[in-house]
């Protein structure tokens, strides 16, 4: 398969890898702690769990790993092959491997699974016996303010809260119970508040991180919808030289396999 090929997108992913590198660089340039917290070694074989455009994935590969990733966006895997990276088309709730990897990691992905012991059981049969889990992801409180204007605006049109809010956002101790659960001895985690400044503007990022959502209203009312939503947050999150900032929550874990 060439890096242009058409993909089929599962579970209804829909991501532009353009609007992305423009609207969420910040992603992948944020990623240096968890990497840390990873301490990938020379020779080791990982997984990259939700890779995305595979620019962590990069780093990994250049720290003398076998790094392989997966994600569910076609578009994003299309970028990432460009950067000469073995990326495959996987959904996270059923990873398609057994006993592979010395470490399975994932930045910016988990809370897009929203049905985490699932992504947890995959991930535990990919990894060998005494295999590490790192990553970081949205935690309790994560946007909070960007959920509730979205999703006041959008009850307002008539979707419930299932259908606007599409992410998985744990607090520490729930997620600490889920990998104990499936198995896992957890080494460390922590909940850090990381106020984010956008690089382009509170509406870039509705675009780029809600569009599903947005995309369930008829095409006429969107656009009103996402400037009542970013003239709700203004007050809040613009400061006054007009710098959007997003209220982060980030949970980081570190956690292995006995």
């Amino acid at each position: 398969m060439t890096i242009d090929s058409p993909l089929p997108a599962p579970e209804g992913q829909h991501w532009n890898a353009d609007r992305y590198a423009e609207n969420a660089r910040f992603v992948a340039d944020l990623g240096s702690a968890v990497l840390n917290w990873l301490a990938p070694q020379p020779g080791e074989r990982i997984l990259d769990l939700g890779c995305g455009d595979g620019h962590l994935t990069r780093r990994l590969a250049d720290l003398g790993v076998t790094v392989v990733g997966v994600d569910a966006a076609p578009d994003m895997l299309v970028a990432a092959r460009k950067l000469g990276l073995d990326v495959r088309l996987m959904n996270g709730h059923e990873l398609d491997f057994e006993q592979e990897f010395d470490a399975v990691f994932s930045n910016a992905a988990l809370h897009w699974m929203r049905r985490p012991e699932a992504v947890l059981a995959s991930v535990k049969r990919a990894l060998r016996p005494g295999g590490r889990f790192v990553g970081e992801f949205g935690g309790h409180a994560n946007v909070a303010a960007i959920q509730v204007a979205l999703l006041a605006v959008c009850q307002r049109r008539g979707l419930d809260a299932e259908q606007v809010l599409p992410w998985y956002f744990p607090t520490a101790d729930e997620y600490r119970d889920r990998l104990q659960n499936t198995g896992f001895i957890v080494d460390r985690m922590e909940t850090i508040p990381r106020p984010t400044a956008l690089p382009t503007s509170m509406r870039g990022w509705m675009e780029t991180f809600a569009g599903d959502a947005m995309g369930q209203l008829p095409s006429a009312e969107r656009g009103a919808a996402l400037d009542e939503i970013v003239a709700l947050l203004g007050p809040v999150l613009r400061d006054a030289s007009g710098q959007w900032v997003a209220d982060y929550v980030r949970l980081r874990f570190a956690a292995h396999l006995s």
